[in-house]
């Protein structure tokens, strides 16, 4: 991005000292000595510069007159107004309309300076936001929900005429994999908060008192750590969308304070007295059944119905194969640009193993699916050996107890009954004849007997990482893949901190 600055001053000779002493400091500059010359520029010629400094009275006009016209047309740069007198009123409406500073001459050079480069530093994160917002729009129409079948075309029927109203809320439902993040991005770049902020919060993927925290913001020193205030995911989404994904997942006491939040359009961070306003569409989504999780008191039935405005149940791919056919060449196309790849045949026989197959991971599993094919593919047509449809290659499956879980390189061997392998390892029995949970290298056994809770497993895996690490948090959360907050949080939460601390090791990385 250009750091070009527009200079508007009718006395010439300060016009082009400032020129020169801005070109100095890298930036690209213009100058206009009156308000036609500089109307002519910016509208007629379409100039759009990421900063304008303009005096405020000019012979043959007020700069302010400018700036409203360029305001009504989108224009995005900031402007700093410059001025020989002080002005009450003038100063309201430069503000009104948006001006970043209003200063008066004369002014040190340095301090000008500095006053810019926050212009600069405001103007580039307007831009950014703007182009991310004709991205979305591009890439984010109802179309984007690619397929010819009756259940795709009802969803895309449904898309359009939601993006045409300003719901508050909404929940989308549908297994994982079916494109439940596709269709939320479509509802917000399509519909009427397009110019505002989406922001996207995953519900499982954080601790609940993290989760919190994250949401409704904090102040400094709300609690340990809080060195300073913080604006949550709702604060964050005002004006736009909030994409709560996995909501099923939120506990039920943070359920009640969300469900106060949308109703009252007012929070309070943690720690803060000041209640705070603000204007957000809720898209909820959930691979639940959030109305039998209302039935089972799982979830609370005021925020379900709350969210329920409208509802949007996306179809499984197992009962729309015909889209099959639309999906995959979208998705060679991608992973051909992505790896350099010039895959352009795809048998038939490819695509009738596609349609009966079942698709468990739906969308995202066919994803998967053509993206390792593309990358295997020595020719240009599609490699049908590496579907490998359900074999889950290159993942850790569980399978049913009499099943054998091939590893790599080594002949396979069963594990008992009641035993899932994760890895492979030496066998370890219990009195009662099942195999309990052994470590071999950085592979592990888990029963699936009923000796062992889901907890216990949980635990005994972290315990298992910690330890491989050397008690290393930062080393353990990147080798399972989470982040180090919900790690320390399991940690806590299954009394973990004796064995680190008994390690005498450290317990995060300097």
């Amino acid at each position: 991005m250009t750091d070009s600055l527009f200079i508007i001053e009718d006395e010439a000779l300060l016009g082009v000292e400032m020129a020169r002493q801005f070109r100095k400091r890298g930036w690209e500059v213009e100058v206009a000595t009156n308000l036609e010359a500089a109307r002519c520029k910016l509208i007629e010629e379409g100039f759009d510069p990421l900063v304008t400094l303009a005096d405020m009275a000019l012979p043959d006009g007020n700069s302010l007159d400018l700036l409203e016209a360029l305001r009504t047309k989108g224009h995005t740069g900031e402007w700093v107004l410059l001025t020989g007198y002080g002005s009450v009123p003038e100063s309201v409406r430069a503000l009104r309309l948006g001006a970043y500073d209003f200063i008066e001459k004369p002014c040190n050079v340095d301090r000008l300076s500095a006053i810019l480069n926050g212009a600069r530093r405001s103007a580039r994160a307007q831009r950014q936001l703007r182009d991310q917002r004709e991205v979305g729009g591009r890439l984010y129409l109802p179309e984007a929900f690619v397929g010819r079948s009756q259940p795709a075309q009802d969803v895309r029927r449904l898309l359009r005429r939601l993006a045409e109203v300003p719901f508050s809320a909404l929940i989308i439902g549908g297994e994982t994999g079916t494109g439940k993040g596709l269709v939320a991005r479509i509802l917000h770049h399509a519909g009427t908060r397009a110019n505002g902020p989406m922001i996207e919060v995953n519900c499982a993927a954080l601790p609940r008192d993290l989760l919190e925290s994250e949401l409704f913001g904090h102040e400094a020193g709300s609690f340990t750590g809080a060195k300073g205030r913080h604006r949550g995911y709702l604060e964050q989404a005002d004006g736009g969308t909030l994409f709560l994904d996995e909501i099923g997942e939120m506990d039920l006491e943070l359920q009640s304070k969300l469900l106060k939040a949308i109703e009252d359009r007012i929070l309070r961070r943690l720690g803060g007295e000041r209640p705070v306003k603000v204007d957000v569409q809720v898209i909820a989504a959930s691979n639940r059944d959030l109305a039998r999780q209302v039935r089972q008191g799982g979830f609370r039935s005021d925020l379900y119905h709350r969210l329920s405005v409208f509802g949007l149940d996306l179809p499984p791919l197992r009962e729309r194969p015909g889209d099959i056919e639309d999906l995959v060449p979208l998705m060679v196309a991608e992973f051909n640009a992505v790896a350099s790849k010039n895959v352009k045949v795809i048998p038939d026989r490819v695509y009738a193993k596609m349609r009966n197959y079942d698709w468990p991971g739906n969308v995202r599993e066919l994803r998967n699916v053509v993206e390792r094919a593309v990358l295997l593919a020595s020719t240009d047509i599609f490699p049908e050996q590496w579907l490998q449809l359900g074999k889950g290659v290159g993942s850790v499956t569980v399978r049913s107890p009499h099943q054998v879980l091939p590893s790599q390189n080594e002949q396979t061997r069963s594990y008992g009954a009641n035993a899932s392998r994760v890895g492979g390892g030496s066998e370890r029995l219990f009195d009662n004849g099942s195999v309990g949970p052994t470590v071999d290298d950085s592979r592990l056994i888990i029963p699936l007997d009923g000796s062992m809770a889901l907890d216990e497993m949980d635990r005994f895996i972290i315990q298992s990482a910690l330890k491989k690490s050397g008690y290393n948090v930062t080393a353990t959360a990147r080798a399972l893949g989470t982040t180090r907050e919900t790690l320390r949080y399991r940690i806590q939460k299954y009394n973990l901190r004796t064995e680190v601390a008994g390690a005498g090791s450290q317990t995060d990385e300097p």
